[in-house]
């Protein structure tokens, strides 16, 4: 109360935004931030000073590709953005280039995305940066502006997104958090490591609230040797394949329980890429004398590099699946484009498991609010999507899929394939804000649907409060969610008799 007096509630809001440990007290280490602002000095992490690699080795040109969110992809893009402050959109509406087009960066400092001994395999995903979220321990908070000083194998990864802006969190407010990658290509001195990382942007500075930026993720490849002194190439974007893959969300208040606004876009292009290979920063003879880099004529010394032969390789999107179940392991299941998932239904005589999103399923946003509320996606993809006995009938009974609310409903008026748009008609018909699990035939008849709002609701009540006529709990299964979902199947299953036969 004394603090909120003396401060007022934004600055207040301010100061526990940097306020890590809530003590009510700014440590220096808590502090730094602001200084760094005022002074515009940023001093270099001791941990970055113990690990700075030789001034001498190679170096690795990247440079930066941004075009900005097409605001009209926005929701509230309908209503004209209607009741939204324009300060509370600045640091997105200004946002329309990269920090830094250029950046050169010495080839060792790339030494994070080599394999630890223990996984060697082609496509044997590890953690870069591990995920320290998860279901039970819940989220971080929205109230900061600033993210923590990188440390160890986040340094690297701090100044290549750093790149697009200068405020980037590489640890997400949500699960799964990190960075994930896996051996692509092997060959006697080289490896072609695939990779994705979940990382966001804070946008705002105060006294503005915070907004925050979320791509749905960060894929890409590094091409390097086995001991890091060369990198062949690089390359890190957003993937752009889908209708939205941005994920936004503000705060309109200065505390944690502030009203949070929630939107999705589309971001056409974020991508940075090496200009050619690493090359020698000091150039030596055979006398091991330093020589121009240049020549006799004031040209630069043009570089021949040998071909690399891979011994062993697997295609990139059999890694991207590799790091996506790692990601997620709910993908265990295959979760097919949803026209596809139709005429693979119809071959395999199945029922289609089609989940009908309001945002994606497998980016690490939260979906559809924040904080998590019941029904958001989030949870089901941690939760009961992800467990073993779901996995097991989903994979013997049904062919699952999930898709956007949009892409249905450009589906929906496609009048150049009548069958694919009456599924997306049927499917439109029994959506629900923000999420519908539906279950349905080959045809597209839905046969049995529910909303995640009510799924979670009902499971998250005691068995006896329940009317039995909805749904009925399994004695198998300690967790009701499961055993709800199972028999949310198992019902869609039975419904479907009578059409199969």
């Amino acid at each position: 109360e004394l603090a909120l007096k003396s401060l007022g509630s934004e600055g207040l809001f301010l100061f526990s935004s940097l306020d890590t440990n809530n003590d009510l007290y700014l440590s220096p280490e808590e502090f730094k931030p602001i200084a760094e602002k005022l002074t515009g000095v940023a001093p270099i992490s001791e941990f970055e000073e113990e690990e700075t690699p030789d001034p001498s080795g190679e170096t690795l040109s990247i440079v930066a590709k941004f075009q900005p969110l097409v605001m009209e992809t926005m929701t509230k893009s309908k209503d004209g953005f209607l009741g939204i402050s324009h300060v509370a959109l600045s640091g997105l509406r200004n946002w329309t280039a990269p920090a830094a087009p250029m950046s050169v960066l010495l080839a060792r400092q790339f030494k994070a995305f080599l394999p630890p001994k223990n996984k060697l395999d082609l496509g044997d995903p590890w953690w870069i940066i591990p995920s320290e979220l998860n279901i039970f321990t819940g989220y971080l908070s929205n109230n900061r502006f600033y993210p923590p000083p990188p440390k160890g194998k986040e340094i690297i990864i701090h100044k290549l997104l750093s790149m697009f802006h200068p405020r980037p969190f590489v640890k997400t407010r949500f699960a799964p958090q990190g960075a994930v990658a896996c051996i692509q290509a092997i060959s006697t001195f080289y490896y072609t490591i695939a990779f994705r990382i979940h990382a966001e942007f804070q946008l705002n500075e105060p006294p503005d609230f915070p907004f925050w930026f979320s791509p749905g993720q960060f894929t890409g490849h590094i091409v390097l040797s086995k001991d890091s002194s060369h990198v062949r190439e690089f390359k890190l974007f957003v993937p752009n394949n889908r209708s939205l893959n941005v994920d936004m969300e503000w705060l309109y208040g200065a505390s944690e329980s502030s009203n949070m606004e929630v939107d999705i876009g589309y971001l056409p292009q974020m991508e940075l890429e090496s200009t050619g290979p690493s090359v020698p920063s000091v150039i030596h003879d055979e006398n091991g004398n330093v020589i121009d880099s240049r020549d006799p004529s004031g040209e630069p010394i043009q570089f021949v590099f040998e071909e690399i032969t891979w011994q062993q390789e697997i295609p990139w999107e059999e890694a991207a699946q590799k790091l996506e179940v790692a990601m997620y392991p709910f993908k265990k299941v295959s979760y097919l484009p949803f026209t596809q998932a139709f005429e693979r239904a119809k071959a395999e005589k199945k029922l289609v498991h089609s989940i009908l999103l309001w945002g994606a399923l497998d980016d690490h946003k939260p979906l559809c609010a924040s904080p998590p509320t019941p029904g958001s996606g989030r949870t089901l993809r941690e939760t009961v999507l992800e467990s073993s006995p779901i996995l097991a009938l989903l994979n013997e009974s049904f062919i699952s899929s999930w898709s956007l609310v949009k892409e249905l409903e450009e589906l929906q008026t496609n009048r150049e394939n009548e069958f694919y748009s009456k599924l997306a008609d049927l499917h439109l018909e029994k959506y629900n804000f923000p999420v519908e699990m539906i279950i349905c035939l080959p045809n597209g008849t839905v046969v049995h649907h529910i909303n995640a709002n009510y799924f979670l609701d009902i499971t998250s009540m005691k068995p006896e409060d329940v009317e039995s006529s909805i749904f009925s709990f399994s004695t198998n299964f300690e967790d009701p969610s499961t055993a709800t979902y199972l028999q949310f199947l198992k019902e869609g299953l039975q419904r479907a008799k009578p059409y199969l036969q």
